[in-house]
């Protein structure tokens, strides 16, 4: 990576796993540039501290294209992170839109890209595991059941990393695809799965909660979703990847052990029920260590515990 400073853009920076990723870019001296629809969250200010000041924030969405063009001129962006998109409630409900946000959004970022691809040295967006299928085991159709998306956000993503794949055929502007599994962490508040983060949060403040959903699940720690966002920007290698995160696979009633473990008087107070959740499984894992063989996982009871740490400093003194 060149010791000039990296000026990095990241689309959709006010959301959970975008302000992880502000945090560990500030941390490594790299100045961060946000685009989003969306107000400065307060967020920011409890994962971030007043750092968050720093942080410029343009409103608007990637299908203003002068808006875009203008962005990474005035900021003078050598890095881009890519997080924007409709998710999988809102695509289901509106195809259109989820479309041209995630799909066509994405493609005018990739254009404004092609057009300085002397300048920017790096390109990481999120996709999903969502690309994939029920498992096998589960399959009721053909033997290509497992290998395709079931619902109109895992078929965005999986076009997203095919048109990445031609922008590197034929623009050679590399690229690295993540998906994540669960998402879990301080501050993931939205969706069946922030489950866990919820669960964590209401043990710490002496509440009652409930996982609402069961069965077996990869997890990774916020922090390690981070890291792989902005790492793969810094050091983009050559070609088109996507990526696998390794998280740690665990039955809901592991993530309610983890729990307790950090607050053990929260025992009866939170419990998981309800129906089983698609694993999501890649069937052939391409995990992020063959690009960065040095990659290590955070084990679930250590982030729960560093979850639970985090709504403690934060809890009110009386």
């Amino acid at each position: 990576m060149s010791k000039e400073r990296s000026k990095v853009l990241v689309t959709g920076g006010c959301g959970f796993i975008g302000t992880w990723v502000l945090r560990d870019l500030l941390g490594r001296g790299a100045e961060a540039v946000v685009l989003d629809y969306g107000d400065r969250p307060e967020r920011w200010r409890r994962v971030i501290g007043d750092a968050c000041e720093s942080i410029p924030l343009v409103r608007g969405n990637l299908l203003d294209r002068k808006l875009l063009a203008d962005l990474f001129e005035r900021h003078e962006i050598t890095h881009v992170i890519h997080l924007a998109a409709v998710l999988t409630p809102g695509c289901q409900n509106d195809p259109w839109e989820g479309c041209q946000i995630n799909v066509q959004g994405s493609v005018a970022l990739l254009e404004e890209i092609r057009r300085r691809v002397d300048r920017i040295r790096g390109f990481a967006y999120a996709s999903s595991v969502a690309v994939f299928g029920d498992e096998p085991d589960h399959s009721s159709g053909g033997e290509t059941h497992g290998t395709l998306p079931m619902s109109f956000y895992g078929a965005f993503k999986k076009s997203l990393e095919l048109i990445t794949d031609q922008y590197w055929r034929h623009f050679r502007i590399p690229s690295v695809g993540i998906r994540p599994q669960v998402a879990y962490g301080p501050e993931r508040e939205l969706g069946l799965t922030a489950g866990p983060s919820l669960a964590a949060r209401a043990a710490v403040r002496g509440e009652r909660y409930r996982i609402a959903y069961s069965g077996r699940v990869g997890y990774d720690y916020v922090e390690d979703v981070a890291r792989a966002f902005v790492r793969s920007a810094l050091e983009t290698p050559s070609g088109a990847h996507v990526v696998d995160l390794p998280g740690e696979f665990a039955d809901t009633t592991d993530v309610v052990e983890a729990i307790l473990h950090a607050v053990p008087e929260a025992r009866g107070s939170i419990t998981a029920d309800g129906p089983p959740i698609p694993a999501g499984e890649p069937p052939r894992p391409h995990f992020i260590s063959t690009l960065y063989p040095d990659w290590k996982t955070m084990p679930l009871r250590e982030g729960i515990r560093r979850t639970v740490d985090f709504y403690r400093q934060k809890q009110p003194t009386h």
